[in-house]
């Protein structure tokens, strides 16, 4: 009669509480046997993104909101073209720059407005004598 083989912990067979370890199963890279090429960023997309952030920074610094715009509008057309990543760092700079352009023109208008009126009505004022 043949013995059932030698078992160094002490028992035959499996242990029926012992815990049961699963290896996870293997990943093959089948296709170019590396991790997947993310495109690089375009650099008008972060440059955008960086002038909107000047822009927001400067609470409507104008020119920062503007230059933000056009890097905005033309990294949007060199990804569509190239593919290159950075869409949404370009709108990013487009929202910003838009929102703070205008706020930064409204500032503007409503400052020229003010010292406007105050100049207008010391130059028009009846109540003074020569």
């Amino acid at each position: 009669m043949a013995q059932p083989p030698y078992d160094p912990y002490g028992g035959y067979g499996s242990d029926p509480y012992g815990q049961h370890y699963q290896q996870p199963p293997v990943q093959h890279h089948y296709y170019g046997g590396g991790p997947p090429i993310v495109p690089r960023n375009n650099g008008m997309a972060v440059a955008s993104m960086v002038l909107g952030i000047i822009g927001v920074l400067t609470c409507g610094g104008v020119v920062f909101s503007a230059a933000a715009v056009i890097f905005g509008h033309v990294a949007h057309g060199q990804i569509k073209r190239t593919g290159e990543g950075g869409g949404g760092m370009a709108t990013a700079g487009l929202i910003l720059g838009y929102i703070f352009a205008l706020l930064g023109l409204i500032y503007w208008i409503v400052i020229v407005g003010i010292y406007g009126a105050a100049i207008w009505s010391i130059n028009h004022d009846t109540s003074t004598t020569y």
